[in-house]
């Protein structure tokens, strides 16, 4: 199968998305043996730092305190991942647009897709931290503004030869930056979150919808698709992704069955006993492939 059709918001595909840590397998260790199992797809979280003073928190923080303050940097962990994979699809759920400077990302996200003969997803969102998010220069009640702009700002840069962009938050006269990203147009771009406005966000500007099991309220399937028809766009162009999918098989067949092609299991800490539960992923995703 070639990249580009592995690529495609209709093939079924079936991944992880690990809190990889430096007390965990490396990121190298654990790409090997998710490609060794037959699984397409590995996502990596972002998380730079975990604030003390912490104004605004996501709920399911205190849970995860340590792993999200020793989690590797994203681009870094996909970068050792791609030097020991061929087939792996390399993503980020989530890289944080709050947190990173755009030209800066455009050139890294374009460097590690070039690297990888073109096999990266960009999953985007704003965070959930507001004191994390001002620490990096951005305000929790502007953070989507801030990721749309940042994201659009990316994107240009990856297309033109000269880029330019004048926004509220983001503004640079003609620049230049190579190298530019393998995939043409550069990596699909992933939303991940979870309210209700994310529907619309995903027409507006992106290429597919990371949908976190059991957290958004509406059908991500029936939502898209009317926000796509609000902007002209072609929902069957988009990518539905369901992350923390589920272990039971008719439950997995039934999100199948609803629309979404790419399923991420999670693995909470990627451990030892990580391997035996990526057994157990890639024996499901066969049984879900076979039909």
């Amino acid at each position: 199968m070639s990249l580009k059709r592995c690529l495609e918001p209709s093939t079924l595909q079936f991944g992880v998305c690990a809190l990889a840590t430096d007390r965990s397998l490396s990121p190298v260790q654990l790409a090997r043996e998710v490609e060794a199992r037959g699984l397409e797809i590995l996502m990596f979280p972002e998380n730079s730092h975990m604030p003390l003073d912490r104004r605004q928190d996501w709920p399911p923080v205190d849970g995860l305190m340590d792993p999200l303050t020793r989690l590797y940097d994203p681009f870094v962990a996909l970068a050792g991942a791609a030097a020991v994979t061929e087939r792996l699809l390399l993503g980020f759920a989530v890289c944080l647009m709050t947190h990173r400077d755009p030209i800066n990302t455009a050139k890294a996200v374009a460097s590690l897709d070039l690297m990888s003969n073109g096999r990266v997803i960009l999953g985007v969102a704003g965070g959930a931290l507001e004191t994390a998010m001002r620490n990096h220069g951005s305000e929790f009640k502007q953070r989507w503004k801030i990721t749309r702009e940042r994201t659009l700002a990316v994107r240009q840069i990856w297309a033109e030869e000269l880029a330019e962009f004048a926004g509220d938050f983001v503004n640079f006269g003609p620049m230049a930056s190579y190298p530019k990203p393998l995939q043409a147009g550069g990596p699909p771009v992933w939303i991940g979150s979870n309210s209700k406005s994310v529907p619309g966000r995903v027409a507006d500007y992106a290429d597919g919808w990371i949908v976190y099991r059991g957290i958004y309220k509406g059908d991500a399937p029936t939502d898209l698709r009317a926000a796509c028809d609000n902007v002209g766009r072609n929902f069957d162009e988009l990518t539905l992704t369901l992350m923390d999918a589920p272990r039971e098989e008719a439950d997995a067949r039934a999100w199948i069955a609803s629309g979404f092609r790419k399923l991420v299991y999670l693995l909470p800490q990627a451990d030892e006993g990580a391997l035996a539960r990526l057994d157990e992923i890639a024996a499901l995703a066969a049984r879900l492939r076979a039909g």
